[in-house]
């Protein structure tokens, strides 16, 4: 039950990336703001991660869980019926909100429910089930949308009705007692102790640029896809966003038995060749390298964060893990906001194809950078 409770909360977050090209012809919009609808999600994500990153510490992670549903319920309904763009931007938020309850409190909940044997694996199937809610979302809105009479209302339904059974089927958890914690609604962003910092930061920034990429698809991909392979449709660009996050899930479920540090160098290092292609592709409209460049960004999405959730579960406690956890979503979730906010500028006044490129360059150099750094660290461990 936990983890269709993280499953179904992250579906929610990714549902509408297929539908956009319809929202922006009916809605007469432009590449930024469909970009600004996007991260409306990620505000209210933040939000929810910087005031209530320890809730889980104070309500327990099951009653967590069950009020993030309730914001997925609301924030897919208000989605469903959104007359204009401000209403679905508003929907987006509660979903953020909904979102940042359940991806703290799931992965506490794993840890705590797993069984015995596979708790070593709970922060990589934590991932896992991550990664399998994102990329199931725009797959199940483009396939419904491509087949409905109704597009931008139908493929809400499904999952608005599995999460009310979701919510449900929490009651029957049986979870062990807990301390609770004070609540407090304070922001603090709590990071590991002294020896782990650097570390922690190129594990949050490996999110960011992982984060980022799958972003930038979700949001503006069904617009420039069109230009670049001969398929169209809902299904078509929903196919393309989940297929990344297919890759991802793959990738981290083979790959779960790597060391943490050398899955996130081999995660940037991916990304890395990936923001290359697409950056070809975009500059010579080569269709091939953009299927390459999918793929790239697939595996180099799920070995980077299998092997930043790896780390930040080695850095902590159970005392301090959800409000770290917190802080590296907080600098993870910034890349589906900064970058993304930046390519919608640039696409208005200069065109999608430089948006696309300067994200390329902007993301990739920080790639670079989190290689050399993770390198020198790892040098002067040794």
């Amino acid at each position: 039950m936990v983890s269709l409770a993280l499953c179904i909360g992250t579906i929610g977050t990714a549902l509408a990336s297929p539908l956009y090209p319809i929202y922006q012809e009916l809605w007469h919009l432009l590449p930024s703001h469909i970009t600004y609808i996007f991260v409306a999600y990620m505000f209210g994500c933040l939000a929810t991660l910087l005031f209530l990153g320890r809730i889980s510490n104070s309500l327990g992670f099951l009653r967590t869980l069950q009020i993030g549903i309730l914001f997925v319920i609301l924030g897919l309904a208000i989605s469903a019926i959104s007359p204009n763009a401000t209403w679905l931007a508003f929907g987006r938020f509660i979903i953020g909100i909904a979102s940042g309850l359940i991806s703290t409190s799931a992965m506490l909940g794993l840890i705590t429910t797993i069984p015995e044997r596979h708790k070593p694996n709970a922060p990589q199937l934590s991932s896992i089930i991550t990664v399998i809610g994102f990329g199931l979302g725009p797959f199940i809105g483009g396939l419904i949308a491509q087949f409905s009479t109704s597009p931008l209302t139908t493929p809400y339904l499904p999952i608005i009705a599995a999460a009310i059974l979701c919510f449900f089927g929490l009651f029957w958890l049986k979870v062990p007692q807990f301390k609770a914690q004070p609540f407090s609604i304070a922001p603090r962003l709590e990071t590991p102790e002294a020896q782990y910092k650097s570390l922690f930061f190129i594990a949050g920034f490996t999110a960011f640029c992982a984060f980022a990429a799958f972003s930038l698809f979700a949001s503006l991909s069904p617009s420039f896809v069109k230009d670049l392979i001969p398929w169209h449709g809902p299904l078509i660009s929903g196919a393309a966003i989940s297929s990344i996050l297919l890759i991802s899930a793959l990738v981290q479920f083979f790959a779960k038995d790597l060391t943490a540090a050398k899955s996130l160098t081999l995660g940037l290092m991916t990304l890395l060749l990936s923001f290359i292609l697409l950056g070809l592709c975009m500059s010579m409209q080569w269709s091939i390298l953009f299927f390459i460049s999918d793929i790239l960004l697939g595996i180099g999405h799920g070995l980077g964060l299998l092997g930043a959730f790896g780390l930040i579960h080695q850095m902590t406690t159970a005392d301090n893990r959800a409000a770290v956890m917190s802080t590296y979503l907080f600098i993870g979730y910034l890349g589906t906001i900064v970058p993304i906010i930046a390519v919608g500028y640039l696409a208005d006044h200069f065109g999608l194809t430089t948006g696309v490129l300067g994200f390329c360059i902007g993301v990739g150099l920080l790639c670079l950078t989190l290689i050399v750094w993770h390198k020198k660290i790892s040098s002067l461990k040794k």
